[in-house]
């Protein structure tokens, strides 16, 4: 098993998937925008790096970072909901198309993209809902989902290094519910849509399981999951069920607006990976 893991970006998912490689024998370096979080990841016995990845320069000890390296995961959310797409550019693949120099002189052999499933667009067809695989064209309709399709194509075409795309739905914790933001809320829109949800304890053991495989010469890196729980019930029975568990007021939702959605299946990472999830949403 290779035991050299750097993740990119120790946030509210990185760091504990960091913490959970330690708990396994993995060596890890991770690294922060802010020096105040690399006592943290010290102590939590992280190598820590203070990297700022922009569109024109990397600051921070990025050779450093990646040497020694067997595994690069990428965990940078393109954090693009404020923006406009005038003003936006392509922010957040400039970052990318700076960092693959590095990952090439590194010699690292292969990456763990954490993507999104808001590459793919919405269907307004609830007769049949449709069912979105890894086949599905992406077709984004927000500029994260749009920016992330390309990051995700920059890396996976580069013939450097071969890099694993997981893209993740809606993510749960037990500090990060979106219930606690619509409770009590009026004219919700897209009552009778699917939900498409995953706790982190499955997001880390999704990515742990795939590094699993990192040296088995008969699997193909170069892949892309989908990774959201297998349960879709409708954003209404959801978050009023939530709501009530959480004894939070109910959200009320428009009952008479167009829902549109999709339903992520996630069978390629309990087939492929031979994954079964842990926690229900």
């Amino acid at each position: 098993m290779n035991k050299k893991i750097s993740i990119l970006g120790c946030g509210w998912l990185g760091l504990p998937l960091a913490k959970s490689l330690l708990s396994k024998g993995y060596e890890v370096k991770g690294s922060t925008t802010s020096e105040s979080k690399l006592e943290v990841l010290k102590n939590a016995g992280i190598s820590p790096f203070q990297i700022q990845l922009e569109e024109n320069k990397i600051i921070g000890k990025m050779v450093e970072f990646l040497k020694e390296t067997d595994v690069l995961i990428i965990d940078i959310p393109p954090g693009l909901r404020r923006e406009t797409s005038t003003s936006l550019e392509m922010t957040f693949v400039n970052k990318i198309k700076n960092l693959i120099p590095h990952i090439e002189k590194s010699g690292i052999q292969k990456v763990v993209f954490v993507s999104s499933t808001s590459v793919y667009g919405d269907s307004k067809n609830f007769s049949t809902p449709l069912e979105v695989t890894e086949e599905t064209t992406p077709n984004p309709d927000t500029e994260s989902g749009k920016q992330l399709v390309i990051a995700e194509t920059l890396l996976q075409s580069n013939p450097s290094f071969k890099t694993t795309v997981i893209r993740f739905g809606g993510l749960l914790g037990e500090d990060r519910h979106p219930v606690k933001f619509l409770a009590g809320r009026t004219n919700v829109e897209n009552p009778d849509a699917p939900v498409n949800m995953i706790e982190r304890e499955d997001c880390i053991g999704i990515i742990e399981r795939a590094l699993d495989f990192v040296r088995d010469d008969n699997w193909e890196w170069n892949q892309t999951f989908n990774a959201v729980a297998p349960q879709h019930p409708t954003r209404k029975a959801y978050y009023h069920k939530k709501a009530e568990n959480l004894n939070l007021p109910l959200p009320t939702f428009a009952e008479d607006s167009e829902s549109k959605g999709k339903i992520i299946s996630s069978k390629k990472v309990e087939t492929i990976l031979g994954y079964s999830f842990q926690k229900e949403i």
